[in-house]
């Protein structure tokens, strides 16, 4: 619905009925795709790798999708686009690759990741994935507060998919209401400033 995702029909959960495609009480709706494509499963092994320097990158940890490969995923595609799969047995979905210039893409690893497979730079990993086009659900809270700020929320629009969930996944992961609420405000004004999700992050820190 927003960014790089496939717009998808607004359907209520409580009158089955498809309203007008406007930002209205989002906790009302719930997302459900047009089509359902069938996209290819790659097999392959990857050398996990760290950025020293690399602008808001430095310090990633990383895997590799070459063109050859990201080509049998989406022939063509050149923006962000979320993939599902395994990495050695640990499962994954509705994870962002990231392009790198000339087709070549990355799969960050955050630290979670890293410590369900218990590896780090320099370890090999057996990859399989293919593209997760099922919709993704964002924090309704959030939506209805953007939705009060026409700028914050053209901003928002315009963010890539993977950083609309980073923002969303950072409001939902707070423990109080208290600590969603601020989160809430501190995206809005992030989006506001045309900040994306690490200026965001980096910033918010320096003010600490």
């Amino acid at each position: 619905m927003f960014g790089d995702i496939n717009w998808p029909i607004l359907i209520s959960s409580k009158t089955n009925r498809t309203p007008n495609l406007q930002i209205g009480n989002w906790a009302d709706w719930h997302l459900t795709s047009i089509f359902s494509k069938k996209y290819r499963m790659i097999s392959f092994e990857a050398t996990i790798k760290k950025f020293d320097s690399q602008g808001e990158k430095t310090g990633w940890t990383y895997i590799e999708i070459p063109v050859a490969l990201a080509e049998q995923l989406k022939p063509g595609n050149k923006k962000s686009f979320r993939v599902k799969g395994k990495l050695d047995q640990y499962a994954f979905n509705s994870v962002a690759l990231l392009p790198m210039g000339g087709g070549s893409f990355i799969m960050p690893l955050k630290a979670d990741v890293r410590k369900a497979i218990g590896k780090r730079k320099g370890a090999i990993l057996k990859v399989s994935m293919t593209v997760d086009d099922a919709p993704v659900v964002l924090c309704p809270e959030l939506l209805e507060c953007l939705a009060d700020e026409p700028m914050a929320l053209a901003n928002f629009k315009k963010q890539p998919g993977s950083h609309q969930k980073y923002f969303s996944n950072w409001v939902s992961s707070a423990k109080t209401d208290a600590t969603r609420a601020r989160r809430i405000v501190q995206t809005v004004t992030a989006m506001l400033q045309g900040q994306n999700y690490g200026e965001m992050i980096r910033s918010l820190k320096k003010d600490e």
